[in-house]
């Protein structure tokens, strides 16, 4: 159900300011480069606590773009009150990774069709074990998209986790075992508010970097 008294706690937009399709990068800055560069007539519509939010047109159909900060609890913030406040419909984060598999490279693109996650934060809904999944038409139009571009792109299950520096550095290997791509820190709170909110929801990622074999235990 969408909200119809504006703004939120952490959005100052009005009704109508967003479209109903969003990029979502985790850097705010990053999202005023994709704003400025890719859309026309792009305006800034949030910008609280420095998370930068703009709507324009890019090939003549209205997209906004907001940044959703590092890691799960502000992700789930951002993207909880973009589908049930503003009305939006899909989220696509377009975020970076840190690859874990010696075939994906430094700019690979990767497609998380799943997140398996240490986070709690689907605890919540009191489901047992909640499982944070692509929506299945944009993750199918992207991979047609990419096809027939003839974009080279990896499919599979990622790791979202709430810590960025691992103290148990086996959870590579263990990861590694289970086919894991890559790990972010966003998707699995992303992915479960689209569900939960009845709207889709897709992350794009870049490999930003890699980690080493050697590093673990």
């Amino acid at each position: 159900m969408d909200r119809t008294s504006y703004p939120t706690p952490h959005n100052k937009a009005s009704g109508g300011d967003f479209a109903r399709t969003v990029l979502m990068p985790g850097d705010p800055l990053r999202s005023e480069y994709i704003a400025r560069t890719f859309l026309k007539n792009a305006v800034l519509v949030n910008n609280v606590r420095g998370i930068q939010g703009y709507t324009g047109e890019y090939k003549g159909k209205r997209v906004s773009v907001m940044a959703s900060g590092m890691g799960t609890p502000t992700t789930a913030i951002y993207s909880h009150e973009l589908f049930n406040f503003y009305g939006v419909e899909n989220i696509i984060r377009v975020g970076s990774t840190g690859s874990i598999r010696e075939n994906l490279k430094l700019g690979d693109i990767v497609l998380a069709m799943g997140a398996s996650t240490d986070s709690a934060y689907g605890n919540q809904f009191n489901i047992g074990t909640c499982s944070a999944v692509a929506s299945y038409p944009l993750l199918e139009k992207a991979v047609n998209i990419a096809r027939k571009n003839g974009e080279n792109l990896t499919i599979g299950n990622i790791y979202t986790s709430d810590t960025f520096y691992m103290q148990d550095e086996s959870i590579y290997r263990k990861l590694r075992a289970m086919i894991i791509l890559c790990i972010d820190m966003e998707t699995c709170g992303l992915y479960i508010n689209a569900a939960r909110a009845g709207k889709q929801a897709l992350t794009m990622l870049t490999v930003s970097d890699i980690q080493k074999p050697e590093r673990n235990n």
